[in-house]
This record gives structure tokens, C-alpha cells and sequence, in this order.
């Protein structure tokens, strides 16, 4: 049973929220909160598999909660769902540490699909929104340094020349499959790569594997 957690500040919409989970066999949700300052205390009490977080609440917003979240270090992951698809929005709340990015228009399985991926430890992120967070993130680089080679980067000494490939694929936007079929490797192949890399780079999923990539100079813009 995975269990969710609410956080909005319209409360049709956390009712919309509760009817559409409650309906599935495998979610529960554990509590409501209509603001990030809610949304926090209510996370550290009931510990929840994921937290549904709404960008714009009074108070503490939904950025800042999703930091805090992620700062207490519980196995907790934030999937945002927010009526505004803007970039600024998904690059501040991925860089908080949230494993996603949905908008409120979504249809109801790519929600419940989004909600299973990131309570799974996998991320809700399309290639193209990726690549567009990628172009924006270039904006908020430190200027007049020359970037430090990727080999100088500890994070990524721990890896194997296949790793440091598939890292960089997985930061292009890649998906499994496409990683497979251009690599010529076995999907199941692909998905040991990125659990490796993962787990020896420290990245929570597959999001913050991408912005490590770019942290590091292995991804640049276009």
C-alpha cells in the first residue's frame, strides 16, 4: 500500500485528490494539508510514500516545503502537481529535491502512474521537459569560471566508463528503452546502470541523476 499525502490550499481540489486515490486498491492517503507549513509537520507525523504538493499556498509555499522535506532526510518523496506549466516552476521544485512534475490537467492515470513511479523511486519527468530544464539551468551556472573537467568531480569517481555513459544519455533526456535500443543493451541491462548509479553517486532518482549530469559537465546545452 502506498500512502500519499495532500497538500493544496483549494480544498475541492484535495477532495478531487482524495476521491481519485481512495478509488485504487494499492493508495491510501494519510492526511491533508493546505499549506507548505501543514504540509511539513504532517510529513515528519505520518511519514508518507509520497506527498502531492501544490506550488502556490499561502504561508510556506510548495517550493519551500518540498525543500524542507527533502532536507529532513525521510524516505518521503514529493511528486508537484501545480496549474502552471511553467519551467521556473519545475526547475526550483526538482532542484528542492521533488522526484516530479505534473500539471493539475493531467489525466487521472497519468496521475495515479506518476504517483506508483515515484513512490517506486523512479521520477515523472518527460524527455522534452527535461530538456528544457536542462537549457535553463545553463542561466543559473556561476559565469566567468571555466567548468571543471567530469573526471575531477568526486560524485562521479566511483563510476565505470559504461556508468558514465549511460549518465550522460540519462541527462540528454534518454528513456530506458531508448538508452537499450541505441546502446544495443538489454532494458533490465539499462535499469542495474541507472540503480548503480544511483546509489553511487547519492542521487535520490532519476531527476537528480540528470542534474548531477549537468552539474558535472557531462550534459550541455544545446
Amino acid at each position: 500500500m502506498t500512502t500519499v499525502l495532500i497538500a493544496d490550499d483549494q480544498p475541492m481540489q484535495r477532495f478531487g485528490f482524495r476521491m481519485l486515490l481512495e478509488s485504487q486498491d494499492d493508495l491510501t492517503v494519510v492526511g491533508e494539508a493546505a499549506n507548505g507549513t501543514e504540509a511539513v509537520r504532517l510529513t515528519d507525523r505520518h511519514r508518507p510514500d509520497v506527498v502531492l504538493m501544490d506550488i502556490r499556498m499561502p504561508g510556506l509555499d510548495g517550493i519551500e516545503a518540498t525543500r524542507r522535506i527533502v532536507a529532513a532526510g525521510a524516505r518521503t518523496r514529493v511528486l508537484i502537481v501545480t496549474t502552471f506549466d511553467l519551467d521556473a516552476y519545475a526547475y526550483d521544485g526538482l532542484r528542492a529535491g521533488a522526484s516530479g512534475f505534473l500539471v493539475k490537467d493531467a489525466q487521472p492515470e497519468e496521475l495515479l502512474a506518476g504517483i506508483r513511479a515515484v513512490a517506486s523511486g523512479d521520477a515523472v519527468v518527460a524527455p522534452s521537459l527535461t530538456r528544457r530544464l536542462l537549457d535553463a539551468y545553463v542561466h543559473h551556472l556561476p559565469s566567468g569560471s571555466a567548468p571543471p573537467a567530469p573526471e575531477e568531480d568526486p560524485r562521479l569517481a566511483a563510476l565505470t566508463e559504461r556508468e558514465r555513459e549511460i549518465l550522460t544519455v540519462v541527462g540528454q533526456g534518454w528513456t530506458n528503452t531508448e538508452i537499450a535500443e541505441r546502446l544495443h543493451l538489454a532494458e533490465s541491462t539499462v535499469k542495474t546502470h541507472v540503480s548503480r548509479i544511483l546509489a553511487k553517486t547519492g542521487a535520490r532518482d532519476r531527476v537528480q541523476a540528470v542534474i548531477l549530469a549537468y552539474d558535472t559537465h557531462l550534459v550541455t546545452p544545446a
